[in-house]
């Protein structure tokens, strides 16, 4: 009798006495950011023919596309400057025609390393063509730039509130045609790596840095590329994504950061083997400024036009800490 009398006494008071909630904020959890990375595209010679044949300056990139334009940032590396005025020079040369840059404009490429060994292809004026061209269709180089200073200080995209910082280097830039350096294209040197992304990452939360060397069909890594690797992650870097021995070489976790060797091809012409028709998209996931997580997605080049293997051949992998 006591209780049921105590449980109704309680039941009025707690009615009239004034309410007080606590107000219970729960964190908001970070955004993933999807980040999708590929090789070589180059635009040229039996490439730049074979989408003129078919008036379809698009056809390159085409059957990946709607993949690319997924993405919250798509990268590659291009492979051959756009130009207005053929040059003749020795050796394998490329040179894509301006309506090309919509293979890159389609597919929702919204920036890329104009860094390697073909940047000089065009020549001189070449290289201001590329950047105008890409800066006109709203796609952001990096590797390259009007002065040595731009060539050097990257380009920063902002995506679901952070800050994604790009830099590009190449291991050569003759090609076999030049005998002088021209410094609006960032050469690989460390010291100079070093200083650049401890400035990049005064205007970035996340640094990204593109490596054009290796040994051109060569499965292994090479001492240059290691090196050049290491020395980015050790001095800020998060990711570097390689190219340039259009092949695929190995994926390294190294003190805390993710290194892709080389990508292999994304777009080429290159049929006489078949490792250089079969190439890598990096899929690099971010949660809010950490690297989340990856996965390779692998590619098979038909009429130099990339498509998208089977899913049971992808193969996804978490960072090791």
């Amino acid at each position: 009798m006591r209780s049921t009398r105590r449980g109704f006494l309680i039941a009025p008071a707690l009615a009239l006495w004034p309410r007080r909630t606590a107000s219970l904020t729960l964190p908001v959890p970070a955004p993933v950011t999807r980040l999708l990375f590929g090789g070589d595209v180059m635009l040229a010679r039996h490439v730049g023919e074979f989408a003129d044949a078919r008036h379809d300056p698009e056809w390159p990139l085409r059957r990946i596309a709607p993949l690319l334009s997924n993405a919250d940032i798509a990268f590659v590396n291009l492979e051959s400057p756009f130009c207005d005025h053929p040059h003749k020079f020795e050796g394998m040369v490329f040179q894509a025609a301006g309506p090309m840059v919509r293979t890159l404009l389609t597919a929702g490429v919204v920036i890329v390393s104009t860094a390697n060994h073909h940047t000089r292809d065009c020549g001189t004026r070449g290289i201001d063509f590329t950047l105008d061209l890409l800066a006109e269709n709203g796609i952001v180089a990096v590797g390259t730039g009007k002065t040595a200073e731009m060539a050097h200080r990257g380009a920063v995209l902002e995506r679901n509130g952070v800050r994604f910082g790009f830099l590009a280097y190449t291991f050569d830039q003759a090609n076999g045609n030049y005998r002088d350096r021209d410094d609006r294209i960032a050469m690989m040197a460390e010291k100079q790596l070093t200083r650049d992304i401890q400035e990049l990452r005064k205007r970035a939360d996340v640094a990204i840095v593109s490596m054009h060397a290796g040994w051109e069909y060569m499965r292994q890594v090479n001492p240059l590329q290691r090196s050049f690797a290491h020395a980015a992650i050790d001095a800020g870097a998060t990711l570097v994504v390689g190219h340039h021995p259009h092949v695929t070489q190995p994926i390294e976790t190294y003190a805390g950061g993710l290194i892709f060797y080389s990508l292999g091809n994304l777009v080429f012409d290159q049929v006489d083997r078949i490792e250089t028709q079969r190439g890598w998209l990096a899929d690099v996931r971010f949660l809010g400024q950490r690297l989340a997580g990856y996965s390779v997605i692998p590619t098979d080049i038909v009429n130099f036009q990339p498509a998208i293997d089977e899913p049971r051949n992808r193969r996804p992998r978490v960072p090791s800490r």
